[in-house]
């Protein structure tokens, strides 16, 4: 529920930024005009984006008869969780990786690259597999379109302020508030963009941690979720993989993640911070080794 409540919060601080912004920018029309263009594009992102991420990696659906002890993990994992049973789809990647995609339960898929087969055990992809179903009963692509569009909107909003600056604006600018007013202006242009950033990054790792809980939850096993991230975290960095940074937050583990101040622009938590959640929620759970 803690997980839930910060996105709602976080949420809200980008609606917040993104209204201020277009206030003071555009009034209400600009930031009407900024808010249904982005709109536009994360509508065609959310209702076709399984599709066009399976395509780019050159994901095909495993059938049952190829792996029906693969199927049968899922299809338990999925009763739990109380949703319909997503389509599998392998991925012809020797990083050990996996990740959801799809609007919510009844559109969902879930990928599983050919390197997580050979590194984990049965345990931890049962593990993995229940993490990516708890994106997919959670509706995090939902969640990440909503960030999405609010943050696409701002850029929008800062890349118009801009450009009325280099065409006319920066003379009125001027006569209002000196250099004064031209240096707020370009701080407000390099600025708002990292600040909405950051809000969507802290909401894409808020959603890794709904995720771990959720999945650890559904397959009552934390401690194998811990142990796959931590195979997956060590094998990542030494088998890199041509990943799209724009699609790396679907993934489990992502290997662009940072540490210490970096981590406020990494999609993902980092692992060890997981690991450790994972198990004080083991102990909760009274699930040990």
């Amino acid at each position: 529920m803690g997980y839930m409540i910060r996105t709602v919060i976080l949420l809200g601080a980008l609606t917040g930024l993104f209204l201020f912004v277009g206030h003071l920018i555009g009034g209400k029309t600009g930031m009407t005009i900024a808010l249904i263009l982005a709109g536009i594009m994360n509508f065609i992102a959310y209702w076709f984006s399984d599709k066009i991420v399976l395509s780019m990696y050159g994901a095909r659906e495993i059938p049952y008869e190829e792996a029906p002890w693969l199927h049968q993990i899922v299809e338990e994992l999925a009763n739990k969780a109380g949703i319909p049973k997503p389509p599998i789809y392998l991925v012809p990647m020797e990083q050990p990786n996996a990740f959801a995609t799809g609007r919510g339960p009844g559109h969902a898929a879930v990928a599983v690259t050919s390197g997580i087969l050979h590194l984990l055990d049965r345990d931890e992809l049962r593990g993995v597999l229940a993490h990516e179903l708890g994106h997919i009963k959670n509706r995090d692509v939902l969640v990440a379109t909503m960030a999405a569009t609010i943050a696409g909107a701002i850029s929008y909003l800062v890349n118009m302020f801009q450009w009325m600056l280099i065409f006319g604006g920066g003379r009125d600018e001027e006569n209002r508030g000196g250099w004064a007013g031209l240096v707020g202006s370009l701080m407000l242009i390099i600025l708002t963009p990292i600040i909405a950033m950051i809000i969507q990054m802290a909401i894409s790792r808020s959603r890794e941690y709904l995720a771990d809980e959720t999945g650890a939850k559904i397959s009552g096993d934390p401690l194998a979720l811990a142990r796959a991230l931590e195979k997956i975290h060590n094998y990542v960095y030494q088998i890199p993989a041509e990943v799209n940074q724009g699609t790396a937050h679907l993934f489990i583990e992502n290997p662009l993640s940072g540490e210490g101040i970096w981590e406020l622009f990494s999609t993902h938590p980092s692992t060890e911070k997981r690991i450790e959640r994972l198990k004080e929620l083991a102990r909760k759970m009274g699930v040990y080794a």
